[in-house]
């Protein structure tokens, strides 16, 4: 009955907070929208979803949002420290193409976006097989190096969180 009410707890508890954040007050009418759109939307798009993504709440997914939102800080003051220190012709900038363990779409998707997320890098296509992803980074000294540390940071810890 309950999974019936609620296909995708996760989006439903997101779409609220997402609301919420949007209208920026908390007033009862506003919570009782977000609540309505919480439950409204997963309700009606469920369908369009026959196979949910596993997600692992908890220290998996945790620990995921703390590197990213940690990395997303330290990478605004290092692209701050890049444009006001180098010329532009001093700037190494590279095409990554990063091998991918993820088979998910929304895995990868996650992925696509975190890497967008971080000043520096900007995620632009997939293979058509889905098995790598061709990232752009602002300055890489050694793209081996960068590829291992996408690989190890986000990866790593995307494949736990989507079981």
């Amino acid at each position: 009955m309950i999974r019936r009410l609620l296909p995708h707890p996760g989006l439903s508890a997101m779409l609220v907070v997402v609301w919420m954040l949007l209208v920026n007050e908390l007033t009862f009418g506003a919570l009782f929208l977000a609540i309505v759109f919480g439950l409204a939307v997963p309700l009606y798009t469920s369908r369009f979803w026959p196979d949910r993504p596993g997600l692992r709440f908890g220290h998996p997914l945790i620990g995921y949002v703390g590197i990213v939102l940690f990395d997303i800080l330290i990478a605004n003051f290092q692209v701050a420290w890049v444009i006001l220190t180098r010329r532009n012709r001093d700037l190494r900038s590279q095409w990554l193409v990063i091998p991918l363990k993820l088979r998910s779409p929304e895995a990868i998707t996650t992925l696509a976006g975190t890497i967008s997320l971080t000043p520096g890098t900007v995620s632009s296509d997939i293979s058509g097989c889905g098995r790598a992803l061709l990232v752009h980074a602002l300055d890489v000294a050694d793209p081996e190096a960068e590829v291992a540390r996408i690989k190890r940071r986000y990866e790593a810890r995307l494949l736990k969180v989507f079981a």
